[in-house]
């Protein structure tokens, strides 16, 4: 009987250790860029390359940390380096919707589908994150206006 109970035991650890780690690698840590024309780099230092420019707001997915650098994955799964000096917690988020089209999400003035339309955005649109309301996030563009977009529209969350 004692053997089972051991059994028993070391099942149940391994399983809380196992939703530890899932749980853990769920809430990903986010950054957003401050600054504009930032370097995203092919490597953690100056000396390498500079594989593009990133501007003010755009968010990141932080992967892995070494001496003041971050590699980072970007909405399109892209990846590269960024110093830790260009980077801020405000939760920014960017449009994931409709790559490849032309269409327009809806920026509205409430929580609701129904509710009016302030403002249109395309694929790639970043806003910073205000608030967040069930299944929707309260955004402001950097020219001013703000409103609400259904969060499986962005990423960055």
């Amino acid at each position: 009987m004692m053997n089972l109970k051991k059994v028993f035991l070391s099942c149940a650890a391994l399983t809380a250790a196992f939703f530890l780690l899932v749980s853990t690698a769920s809430a990903a840590e986010m950054v957003s860029i401050k600054g504009n024309n930032v370097n995203m780099r092919s490597g953690p230092g100056q000396e390498h390359e500079i594989l593009w420019r990133i501007g003010h707001g755009f968010p990141l997915r932080v992967i892995k940390k070494t001496k003041g650098w971050l590699r980072v994955k970007d909405f399109e799964g892209s990846e590269g380096w960024v110093s830790t000096t260009v980077v801020s917690r405000e939760p920014h988020a960017v449009v994931r919707a409709n790559k490849g089209t032309d269409q327009n999400i809806n920026v509205r003035s409430r929580p609701d589908i129904k509710s009016d339309v302030v403002a249109t955005a395309i694929y790639g649109v970043v806003f910073r994150v205000l608030d967040r309301k069930g299944d929707w996030v309260r955004v402001q563009h950097e020219n001013g206006v703000k409103g609400w977009v259904r969060q499986d529209l962005l990423w960055g969350l």
